[in-house]
This record gives structure tokens, C-alpha cells and sequence, in this order.
């Protein structure tokens, strides 16, 4: 055999074992759900069965799922946040590097006071709150976790 042949059967061997265990990973993880808008998605995870419990008897389940709060309107926008999130997430829970309760990153923080501001906007309206504001707007301070209330 050829180095150049041995050189290509290793490469081309390598890449079908990775694609093959990441297809293994993807499926045994559920990873398709992760495509869809269904709230029970987020529920994959042992870690985040409290917030779906909540959100599933709050009154934003009547108005918004988890895509609704937790990424940018638009295509790419909540493709790429549920991109950068499930490679943090995979890592995380594979590592077993998480805090429980789980915690929300100021980068996704924003994403939901932003959205928390595109729906109730007329509500605000008179507290000069605008998207994008995130300092301004405190919708935290007061309302801490909305939409699934699990502070003790």
C-alpha cells in the first residue's frame, strides 16, 4: 500500500469514526428534539425538570415557550443562540461542569429581558424601558425568574 493510500484510509477512517459517534451522541442525547419549539425539549436534561414543572403551570405557558423568552427573534438569531447554547450545554453536562440550580449567563440574560420587553413593551412603555436597555430595564430585579417561578 502506498503512503499516500495508508494517509487517506486513516483519514477518511477517522472522519466516519467521529461522524459515526457523533451520530450516536445526537441520537442517545435526543439532539432532534432540540430542532422543534416543544417546550419538553428543555426538559431533557434532569437539571432543568423544575423550570418546565413551573413553566408548565405559570401563566406564560398560555403565551410563550422556551424559544419565545430564551432566543432573538428572527432565524438566525435564534438558531445561532440555540447552536451556541446546545454546544455549551453538551459540554457542560458532559464535563459535569454546571451550577444546580442551573444559572443563566449575562448573555442570555439579555436575550430574555429583551424579549421580556418585546411583549410586555406597552406595559413599560411609561417606564422609558427600550430593548436593549438591559441596564435600564431591571425586569430581574423584581420579576426573577418569570415565566417559571422556582426561587424558594
Amino acid at each position: 500500500m502506498k503512503a499516500s493510500t495508508a494517509i487517506l484510509v486513516v483519514v477518511f477512517g477517522g472522519m466516519g469514526l467521529l461522524a459515526g459517534l457523533g451520530g450516536f451522541t445526537f441520537q442517545r442525547a435526543e439532539g432532534h428534539s432540540y430542532l422543534s419549539d416543544d417546550p419538553a425539549a428543555c426538559m431533557n436534561c434532569h437539571v432543568m425538570r423544575e423550570q418546565y414543572e413551573a413553566w408548565n403551570h405559570s401563566s406564560h405557558r398560555s403565551w410563550a415557550s422556551c424559544n419565545d423568552c430564551h432566543t432573538p427573534p428572527g432565524f438566525v438569531g435564534k438558531w445561532v443562540t440555540k447552536a451556541i447554547n446546545g454546544w455549551n450545554h453538551s459540554v457542560a453536562f458532559t464535563l459535569m461542569n454546571f451550577d444546580e440550580p442551573i444559572r443563566a449567563k449575562d448573555w442570555n440574560r439579555e436575550i430574555s429581558v429583551n424579549r421580556c420587553l418585546d411583549c410586555h413593551s406597552t406595559m413599560v412603555a411609561h417606564m422609558e424601558v427600550r430593548p436593549g436597555d438591559v441596564e435600564g430595564a431591571r425586569c430581574l430585579h423584581c420579576h426573577g425568574n418569570p415565566g417559571h417561578q422556582t426561587r424558594r
